[in-house]
């Protein structure tokens, strides 16, 4: 039987079919999650938290109209977690296959078992600014391959690599650095496998800004996408052509100069290579439609500016930042995450309650008068939304009035 994939329709908002919470943690109230992903064959997914753990969910699927998603397991760190990807091919059904790989501060890199958090291997980072290639099989050191320009060459990229994405289909990858890019250095570039040497720069985005996340399209693996640090726009670069300028502009909002919040936002594009949905940090997620924004030919029509992109849908989703949105593989679904750390605004001038009761002398110095006591602590963070939820896109469910 043929396998096609799942269809969704954004012509109209989504249902919410599961709102889920974090396992609580006694230790951590304002705990919230970072980012979640699904295994490759959508029976579980793991969620990055902010208290340095993962957080493993079971979902069985549909049971007749009912969604359900169960907390299995807490994978707790000794550090913070930066990033983390599944093995390729993962399944809760293939036990050699569960597992994922973590990226966790000043940790080697791990290599660790999705059904009870045991540690497989380990690879230890050398050289931040460099690409570390491990074979998986053998733990320890792997090979390195400098990515700084140097005076022999001036092929790489300045800066700490801070994300990377490999094409499906060609034998390359993308590499981004945390570096903002400037008129004479871009922040991502295309390395060939084979060769393990750069291929050539992209860049032309307006961000100025680090690379935050690169992934390619799902079917057209000349497509790379790319976000950057405090910049809602996600950039589109047609690797058959001319790098120096992307294609095509996704923007959520249309006033550029809005403030960003810091925290790093994950995009997502569904495995037909059809919607690509991204959250901010007004808890909406907008939804744009890739099949009616396709790569415009550049011998056909040269493009002088890239085409900028309107969502085709936008819908509030959460009462927080909304970090991470996630396609199911096999079921029209998306997942999405939120929360962030706020605080408060602290004691504001003249606000301070706190006098000596029992001092009654009166100070004849005008200035001791005008004392303002600031408290001494730190204001704490709190979550405004933690939760998960999952949106149903199913072309046959129910249209809402509005």
């Amino acid at each position: 039987m043929e396998w096609k994939p799942v269809q969704l329709d954004a012509s109209y908002p989504p249902d919410l079919v599961l709102t889920n919470n974090l396992d609580v943690d006694p230790d951590f109230a304002d705990n919230f999650a970072r980012c979640a992903r699904w295994c490759a064959d959508g029976s579980s997914f793991l969620v990055q938290c902010e208290n340095r753990a993962f957080q493993l969910f079971n979902f069985p699927g549909v049971q007749g109209t009912q969604f359900s998603a169960h907390h299995k397991r807490t994978f707790s760190q000794s550090s913070a977690v930066v990033n983390f990807t599944w093995y390729p091919g993962a399944s809760s059904n293939n036990a050699p296959a569960y597992c994922f790989v973590a990226s966790v501060r000043d940790c080697p890199v791990k290599l660790l078992d999705a059904s009870d958090g045991r540690l497989r291997a380990s690879y230890p980072i050398v050289d931040h600014y460099a690409i570390e290639i491990f074979d998986i099989q053998q733990p320890g050191e792997g090979d390195r391959l400098p990515t700084t320009p140097s005076k022999k060459s001036k092929d790489g990229l300045k800066g700490i690599i801070s994300s990377i994405a490999f094409s499906s289909s060609y034998d390359y990858y993308a590499i981004g650095s945390l570096t903002p890019s400037s008129q004479t250095m871009d922040n991502i570039a295309l390395y060939s496998e084979s060769n393990q040497a750069a291929i050539m720069p992209i860049g032309g985005a307006d961000s100025h800004s680090g690379v935050t996340q690169l992934k390619f399209h799902p079917t057209k693996p000349h497509i790379l996408y790319a976000a950057f640090r405090r910049h809602d726009a996600i950039y589109t670069w047609d690797l058959r052509g001319d790098t120096s300028l992307p294609v095509q502009v996704f923007r959520t909002s249309p006033d550029p100069r809005k403030t960003l919040t810091n925290q790093k936002i994950e995009f997502d594009i569904d495995c037909a290579g059809r919607w690509l949905s991204v959250g901010d940090q007004n808890g909406c997620v907008s939804m744009f439609d890739l099949e009616d924004s396709d790569e415009v030919n550049s011998e056909e029509s040269p493009v002088i500016l890239p085409q900028n992109i309107a969502p085709e849908m936008t819908f509030n989703a959460h009462g927080d930042v909304v970090g991470c949105v996630a396609f199911q593989p096999f079921h029209s679904n998306l997942l999405s995450v939120s929360g962030s750390r706020h605080f408060d605004e602290g004691t504001k001038e003249g606000d301070s309650h706190s006098s000596d009761e029992d001092s009654t002398e009166q100070e004849s110095d005008s200035e001791s008068q005008n004392v303002i006591a600031m408290s001494r602590r730190r204001p704490l963070p709190y979550v405004k939304d933690s939760s998960l939820k999952l949106w149903s896109f199913d072309p046959t469910r129910t249209v809402h009035d509005a």
